[in-house]
């Protein structure tokens, strides 16, 4: 290749640089047959997790927490105690994505393991935090399932957004209303909800009288 004067380099046009090709991430359903746990495999997950180091209840506790609701990883790093009432036994679930904030009730197992974490990890802000107290990284909680994942023997890979996507079926499959599902997990768009109505094994129950 000359340059605009003419002059031509030696040895010829210079090599071209070759371009790499950038790996493309198959499609989930390559990886795993659903996107969803049932019920027995996040107590499966959780009992794995709780086996699993020094922080197998502070593990434990943040399944626990992101199924029972419906936790985006992004909401459960960014969880702070000013948004836990232990006395009235409240969670304020602010959402991230433009989701509806709303409030939840805590169990007794919640409780019970909120009460822990405080007793573990003391005067922190943040709910899920490492041993330095600075809040866990959505890259460390995605390693906790996982790992809990391979422990508790679940055949396919699983992710942490899989345990809200648990909580949809779950609350579906017991019969509870689109309308509050959808509120439940902070939907603006209930069409992101009824992917969980349409998939409830319910449905169907009464279709055969053997």
């Amino acid at each position: 290749m000359s340059n605009h004067l003419g002059f031509k380099p030696p040895g010829g046009d210079p090599p071209t640089i070759e371009k790499r090709k950038v790996p493309v991430r198959r499609a989930n359903a390559a990886y795993r047959s659903r996107e969803y746990l049932s019920e027995k495999e996040v107590g499966a997950l959780m009992s794995a997790a709780a086996s699993i180091g020094r922080h197998g209840a502070r593990d434990a506790a943040l399944i626990l927490v992101a199924y029972r609701h419906g936790l985006r990883v992004s909401e459960l790093v960014a969880l702070r105690w000013d948004q836990v009432d232990l006395q009235q036994g409240l969670l304020h679930v602010a959402r991230l994505k433009h989701g509806i904030a709303s409030v939840h009730p805590l169990r007794g197992p919640e409780l019970r393991a909120l009460r822990r974490l405080q007793r573990d990890y003391p005067e922190t802000p943040y709910v899920f935090v490492s041993e330095r107290k600075a809040p866990l990284t959505t890259d460390a909680i995605r390693k906790i399932v996982g790992r809990a994942g391979r422990r508790a023997g679940i055949e396919f890979p699983i992710h942490p957004h899989m345990l809200r996507h648990a909580t949809g079926y779950k609350l579906a499959n017991d019969g509870q209303d689109t309308r509050a599902i959808q509120h439940y997990l902070g939907h603006r768009n209930i069409h992101h909800t009824t992917r969980y109505t349409e998939l409830a094994s319910d449905r169907f129950k009464n279709f055969w009288h053997d």
